[in-house]
């Protein structure tokens, strides 16, 4: 026979548990998800335009820093050692904040293309080909899609809603926007995030 739900520690959870950002925040695994996927569509771009034999070579693993907390990033290697990733350099170990901005906002567009490729557009900045700015686009978007209809578990005791406010650059102008996350308690006591939904601002007819 399982173990009854204490709803009261359940409660205490809620109440002390996991921040939303900071260390173990519930959104860097997101962070890192997106963040690998990116460098795994760079080296398979510079693999396409290698001429050498070069082929993939493993992972080496770093811990990076970013606004929402610390994780460790496992960056793709190539057999001849001349891949250099552009999203985080070799030596680099902290994550902007207007990236990560970025990526936690891809999570909330949906399936638009155009969206997310103008997302990855701006992460990249002129450092990378449109071809590369591509090959990320189309890689990325698999693993958003894979996350947004991922199975849910049946029950959920306590539902957390919240929303947090992003600068995002959009047509050459920085404007405010809203990033809704559905966050869940789950019968082990455990927050995970339920969705990341995206709006121009925060209002009662978006909740």
């Amino acid at each position: 026979m399982s173990e009854q739900f204490d709803f009261d520690k359940a409660l205490a959870a809620l109440q002390n548990g996991q921040d939303l950002t900071g260390k173990d925040g519930i959104l860097t695994p997101l962070i890192k998800q997106l963040t690998e996927a990116a460098l795994q569509a760079e080296l398979e771009s510079h693999l396409e335009t290698d001429e050498s034999a070069n082929r993939k070579n493993g992972i080496s693993k770093k811990t990076i820093k970013s606004p929402s907390g610390s994780f460790e990033l496992d960056t793709p290697r190539d057999r001849a050692g001349s891949f250099e990733p552009q999203l985080i350099k070799k030596h680099q170990t902290h994550l902007t904040d207007e990236i990560e901005r970025k990526i936690i906002s891809m999570f909330g567009l949906g399936m638009s293309y155009l969206d997310i490729a103008s997302h990855v557009a701006e992460m990249y900045g002129l450092s990378v080909s449109n071809a590369t700015i591509s090959s990320v686009t189309d890689k990325l978007i698999p693993e958003l899609k894979q996350w947004q209809q991922r199975p849910l578990e049946s029950h959920y005791p306590f539902i957390w809603l919240d929303a947090i406010h992003y600068k995002v650059k959009e047509n050459g102008r920085y404007g405010s926007k809203a990033i809704y996350t559905v966050l869940g308690l789950n019968l082990e006591g455990k927050k995970e995030i339920l969705g990341l939904y995206l709006s121009e601002n925060e209002g009662a007819n978006f909740w």
